[in-house]
C-alpha cells in the first residue's frame, strides 16, 4: 500500500492552473507507460506526450509527462494514484 501524499507546500510556491513536469521512475515492461496514462486519465484528462528514457542497462525507464493541474491537492492525487503503480519505484 502506498503512503498518501499530503500537506505538501505547492499552494505557496504555485499559481493554479500551472503545467507540473511528473517525472516517474519503475521497472522496464512493456506496460508502464501506458499503465501511468491510463491512471492519468482518469485524474487529469488530457493528451499527453511522454518522454521515455531506458537505464543503461534496460532494468528500468524513466517516463516524464507535463500536467496541467489545478490545485495542490490535484498534485497531491496524482502523486498518490501514480505511485501506487505496482512497478512505479519513485516519482519526482
Amino acid at each position: 500500500m502506498v503512503k498518501p501524499v499530503k500537506n505538501t507546500k505547492f499552494d505557496e510556491y504555485l499559481e493554479f492552473p500551472c503545467p507540473f513536469t511528473f517525472k516517474i521512475m519503475g521497472l522496464a515492461n512493456v506496460d508502464l507507460t501506458d499503465q501511468i496514462l491510463t491512471k492519468l486519465q482518469v485524474i487529469a484528462p488530457g493528451d499527453y506526450a511522454p518522454k521515455v528514457k531506458p537505464s543503461s542497462k534496460g532494468t528500468y525507464e524513466a517516463v516524464s509527462l507535463v500536467v496541467t493541474v489545478t490545485s495542490k491537492e490535484h498534485i497531491e492525487q496524482i502523486y498518490t494514484e501514480i505511485g501506487g503503480i505496482e512497478d512505479v519505484r519513485y516519482i519526482l
